[in-house]
């Protein structure tokens, strides 16, 4: 990807200034290379460096190019299937252990802005916005759920409730929870990568792995150079192509679309949300929306299996803002994206190793944002030999699609559209 510019996104055009990265020529020798500098590899080196690993980061495009700078920008707990799906997965104790971390995640990104002065309008407040009783049921019993790990800062909303803080008929009711938040995420990922040059890690940007030499010591080849490694962290996610085979066939491409409206008036913002809530409903295949600093809604949904671009993301979207808005109807869109996230068939996140020294994490199945910091501190662990936290998130086994890469497309399609006939008819 020589010279590969950011796609045509609010958070392109709102980003904050970057160095320009220098191309991997020649060899480099480090403690770990890390493949991705999206917030799975930026998190993770600075959990490493932090240690007093050498680190080099070797980035396809550019920082934050993947998900990691296109997503809705929520903080949103726990994983894309439950605790109670882990608890009925593994055992007892490794299960107890990820429950635990489930509401990690979103401490780090805080800790991390507050320590390092990271610039990314963090604001605190996540919605579960609910369509009928049976999801308000599903919402009560994830309160009862989330309790038991200790996570008390949920409130339940009634239809009342949740119009205070969304201004919109839809919705039955909902469920806020008060450590959620939503963050400008590309913003986020650059002053994570200034904070891993601070901390003396190099990155590397338009250097693509092509190749990994496995052994005793790896060496990840590019196209220009080579870094020799103790070890080598992979964390491409989507972006990562067929570099390693056997992580491809366990995992799918899928994109989803984002809008951005043009900057709303201060009244029109205060009355569609109030407390400048971030909102996700409770669809299988939901819609997610926010406000940024300058008072754009920010609006995604719908699936795009594979990861192809679509030819019109406005003509997706603007339809679901609509619904939800009637008043922005005719609203200008100043911005249309789409980017990846990677599916796994559990749709529970994939770490673990091959060999003794490729360490990987993949397919959080539309809870980055969150999952990917929780990622970075545990591989951190893991390489410097605290491997219990680790070993907990290895033992989630990982499923080859059905049918293998050739029908995982079609297969996972015809699952989604099940669920969203679920979703319409309420069953």
């Amino acid at each position: 990807m020589p010279n590969t510019p950011y796609p045509s996104s609010y958070y392109a055009a709102s980003a904050h200034p970057a160095p320009q990265r220098p191309v991997l020529e020649g060899e480099r020798i480090a403690d770990v290379c890390i493949i991705g500098a999206g917030y799975t590899g930026l998190s993770t080196a600075i959990a490493l460096l932090e240690r007093g690993y050498s680190v080099v980061i070797l980035e396809a495009a550019k920082v934050g190019f993947g998900a990691s700078g296109r997503n809705g920008g929520q903080i949103v707990n726990s994983y894309s299937r439950d605790i109670d799906v882990i608890e009925q997965t593994l055992p007892a104790k490794e299960a107890h252990l990820i429950g635990q971390m489930a509401f990690e995640g979103g401490r780090i990104i805080r800790e991390r802005v507050a320590r390092y002065g990271i610039q990314c309008d963090l604001k605190d407040g996540g919605v579960f916005a609910a369509f009928n009783a049976k999801q308000m049921h599903h919402l009560e019993a994830q309160q009862t759920l989330w309790a038991r790990y200790g996570h008390q800062e949920l409130e339940m909303l009634d239809k009342a409730a949740i119009e205070q803080v969304v201004g919109t008929h839809r919705y039955t009711g909902g469920m806020l929870d008060r450590s959620g938040g939503h963050i400008h995420p590309l913003n986020l990922a650059l002053g994570e990568a200034d904070v891993v040059e601070s901390l003396g890690g190099t990155i590397h940007e338009h250097t693509p792995a092509i190749r990994v030499e496995r052994g005793a010591k790896p060496v990840v080849h590019t196209n220009q150079g080579c870094v020799k490694a103790t070890y080598v962290v992979v964390a491409g996610n989507a972006y990562l192509g067929n570099l390693i085979p056997e992580l491809a066939a366990k995992s799918m491409p899928c994109g989803t679309q984002v809008i951005a409206t043009e900057p709303l008036s201060e009244e029109m913002a205060k009355r569609l949300l109030p407390q400048d809530y971030c909102v996700e409903d409770c669809n299988y295949l939901l819609d997610y929306y926010r406000l940024s600093a300058d008072r754009r809604l920010i609006y995604g949904g719908g699936v795009i299996y594979g990861a192809r671009d679509p030819a019109d993301v406005e003509k997706i979207i603007r339809p679901k803002l609509a619904k939800t808005f009637p008043e922005l109807a005719n609203v200008k869109i100043d911005y249309a994206w789409t980017g990846n996230f990677l599916l796994t068939l559990s749709r529970l996140p994939q770490l673990g190793r091959l060999g003794n020294n490729i360490y990987y994490s993949q397919g959080c199945s539309g809870h980055g944002v969150t999952f990917t910091h929780l990622a970075g501190k545990v591989l951190g662990e893991a390489l410097a030999g605290q491997a219990e936290r680790f070993d907990a998130f290895a033992q989630l086994p990982h499923y080859p699609f059905p049918g293998g890469r050739l029908f995982r497309i079609p297969f996972t399609a015809m699952g989604a559209w099940y669920y969203d006939i679920r979703d319409k008819f309420n069953v």
